[in-house]
This record gives C-alpha cells, sequence and structure tokens, in this order.
C-alpha cells in the first residue's frame, strides 16, 4: 500500500477489512494510538496501533494514512448509513463550503476513492497550486486532529456547523497562548510559535475568547485530551517542563473535568513520545518545536521557488533594487527600511505568478525571509553579476 500512488484508499480498505483490528480499540484506546504513533503531535512516525506495517513509508504518507484511518474508524463507530467514501467527501465539502475553490475541481461528478485521495494529498500536504488555504496550515499537521473531530460532529446530523470548528479553533488559539504565556521565561523561538499558532488556524476572523469560554466551548472527552496534549506539546518546545507550565497544565486538566491520572498520563506521554524518538523527529536537534516547522517551511518554499524559477527570474530582471537588495541580503543583514522594500516588491512580483501567490496569505508573510534566502542560491551567477558590497 503506497499512499502516493493512485488506489491506495481501496487497497488500505480492503487490508482494513481483512484484519478488522482498527475496530477492536475503545475509543480512548484509539485515541492514545493516534497520540502514540505521533499523530496528535503532528510528528507522524508510525501507523496507528501498528495495523498495517510502515514498512519505508515517508512521514508525509505516515500523515495521510493516519488521518485516513481516523476517518475510517470515527465513521464505523458512529454507525452512520451512508458509505464512508461518500460521507468523508460530503464532510468536506461541507467545511469548504465558504471556500469552494479549494474543492472544485475534485468533486464534480460521482464520489469516488480517486476523489478522497485527492482531499486528503491536499490537506495533509503543501501543494503549489493550492492557494485557497492558509500555508501555515499544512505545517502544523498538529492541527489535523481537528478534522477528525469535526467529521465526528457531522456524523451526528450529516451536516456540520462552521461556528463548531471556528469556536474550538478560537478555543485552541486562546489555551496555547496562555500556555506560552505561562513559561517562566519566554524566547524568540515562543514567540514566532504563538505567531505560527495564529496563522495556522482555517477561519482568521475568530473573534478571541477569554479563558473561562474557551474551557466552556470543550466539550466532549475527546476534545479535552486534545486540548491537553496539544497544551503539553506546547510546553515541552523546549526540553523542559518549569514548575510554572506544570501548575498551568494541572490547572488547565482541573478546569477541563480531566482526573489527575489522565493530566500526568498527558504529560508523561509527550516527554516520553520526544525523548524516545529524539533520533527521529528534526525539531529536537534544534532549541524550540517550532524549529521544526521553520525546517518544513524551509524544504516547502525551496520547493516552489525552483518549480518557477524561470518565472521569476524574468521577472526580478526588470527590477533592479530588488535585485540589488537581494544581492547584498547574502552579505549583510538588510535594515528595517530595506526589508520592508524586498517584501513589498517580492509581493508584487508573486501577484502575477499564481503559484507563489500563497505568499499572499495570511501568515505567508512569515516566510519571506526564507524566500529571501533562497532566491540567490538559486541564481547564483545573476546575483554574482549584480552583488554590491554594503
Amino acid at each position: 500500500m503506497n499512499p502516493s500512488a493512485q488506489g491506495w484508499v481501496k487497497k488500505l480498505l480492503k487490508e482494513i477489512e481483512k484484519k478488522d483490528a482498527i475496530f477492536n480499540f475503545n475509543e480512548e484506546a484509539f485515541y492514545n494510538a493516534l497520540r502514540n504513533c505521533g499523530f496528535i503531535y503532528g510528528s507522524n512516525l508510525d501507523i496507528i496501533g501498528g495495523i498495517i506495517e510502515k514498512k519505508d513509508l515517508t512521514e508525509e504518507e505516515l500523515c495521510k494514512t493516519n488521518l485516513f484511518l481516523a476517518l475510517v474508524y470515527t465513521h464505523n463507530k458512529s454507525k452512520s448509513h451512508i458509505p464512508f467514501i461518500d460521507s468523508v467527501i460530503n464532510f468536506y465539502t461541507d467545511i469548504n463550503e465558504l471556500k469552494i475553490t479549494f474543492f472544485q475541481e475534485l468533486l464534480g461528478g460521482k464520489k469516488s476513492s480517486e476523489q478522497l485521495e485527492k482531499i486528503i494529498h491536499k490537506r495533509t500536504q503543501i501543494d503549489a497550486n493550492v492557494l485557497t488555504k492558509n500555508f501555515n496550515y499544512f505545517i502544523i499537521n498538529a492541527l489535523l486532529f481537528i478534522d477528525v473531530l469535526a467529521y465526528q460532529e457531522f456524523l451526528k446530523k450529516n451536516t456540520i456547523s462552521i461556528d463548531y470548528i471556528k469556536n474550538l479553533e478560537a478555543a485552541i488559539e486562546t489555551i496555547s497562548l496562555d500556555v506560552l504565556n505561562s513559561k517562566t521565561t519566554k524566547n524568540q523561538y515562543d514567540e514566532s510559535l504563538i505567531k505560527l499558532f495564529e496563522a495556522s488556524l482555517r477561519f482568521k476572523d475568530n473573534i478571541h475568547v477569554g479563558y473561562k469560554k474557551a474551557i466552556k466551548i470543550i466539550k466532549t472527552k475527546q476534545e479535552k485530551n486534545y486540548i491537553l496534549d496539544l497544551a503539553c506539546m506546547a510546553t515541552w518546545g523546549d526540553r523542559t517542563i518549569d514548575d510554572n507550565e506544570q501548575q498551568f497544565l494541572i490547572q488547565l486538566g482541573t478546569d477541563l473535568n480531566i482526573n489527575t491520572t489522565r493530566i500526568n498520563q498527558s504529560i508523561g506521554s509527550v516527554n516520553h513520545f520526544y525523548t524516545v524518538n529524539k533520533d527521529n523527529i528534526a525539531l529536537l536537534s534544534s532549541k524550540n518545536i517550532v524549529q521544526s516547522f521553520y525546517d518544513n517551511s524551509s524544504k516547502m518554499v525551496n520547493k516552489l521557488i525552483t518549480r518557477n524559477s524561470k518565472r521569476l527570474y524574468q521577472e526580478l530582471k526588470d527590477s533592479k533594487e530588488l535585485m540589488i537588495l537581494l544581492s547584498q541580503s547574502t552579505v549583510r543583514d538588510l535594515n528595517k527600511e530595506e526589508q520592508k522594500k524586498v517584501q513589498e516588491q517580492l509581493l508584487d512580483i508573486f501577484k502575477s505568478i499564481p503559484s507563489l501567490a500563497i505568499f499572499m496569505l495570511p501568515g505567508g508573510a512569515l516566510l519571506l525571509p526564507l524566500v529571501v534566502k533562497f532566491i540567490p542560491k538559486l541564481l547564483p551567477s545573476a546575483f554574482d553579476d549584480n552583488r554590491i558590497d554594503g
């Protein structure tokens, strides 16, 4: 089973039917399996509960598989009479009703496993042609479990209120920020993480809610466990949970009516996961969890710039000032005024290149420093010719 090749959904469904192992989990055990394989933390290192062999699947393929298995499990437990594939496609159509262009190329004609494969691909990977979604939403895969929670709600009435997702995301934002603010000492990585959490939510028009209201929004057992695990992940970013953070997590769990055993289990789980997998998770080679997000961003920015190098070079040639500033950025730090000029001129260029218009979206500007870093490497001869030492 290869999640990067056409036909993987049908093949995986057959494998699940043969083993039936996925349905032997109760709800809590299944959630714990999602957490243990890294799906809840956004770092997929294995398949849920070892239901199928991991083999040589990439992290992206593991993420696809785990999201799919979580949706299958949720559908089965709901006892819905609507076929699984139809149901999931209906769900994704519903939650994207305000941004239908994202799926318009997929939703024509009869619902099929091929359509579902395309939808899951677009949900778990950054694609150069995806211009209707927030860039950073794809980076923070830890937020993919929101899809599973929303699908649970969808299956109750075969419809989903957009307000449900908006409220859940608002609660996540509030509690994540409160977690980070509980740190005794905050560094630049913590500030960056705050920005990335804010930039990565599906709906950007949320009204900020207070802590007490956020707690009231979170109702189901899985929602509560998920919020607590996200909070634990945020505190563990600097590889230590200090006394203030520990107290915050205990208070959060108490406010959510989670028992002490489960609170301690969540704290222990995040410590265990990142300690045991320290050689397999990029973020642990850095000072903070946010570094992993930037590492992933670097790969995607490099991919987008490389794919569009010819068109980008043609546009850059017409902007002498921008070429000079980009060249100088390789030998010195640009001042604030120069950085602003570079940003404005790059954004003007991106407007004319559809595949790069993704940087125009909310949160996209956070990645512009990476764009500035990669362009001179991509076109070294042009920048050698224009280089003016500052």
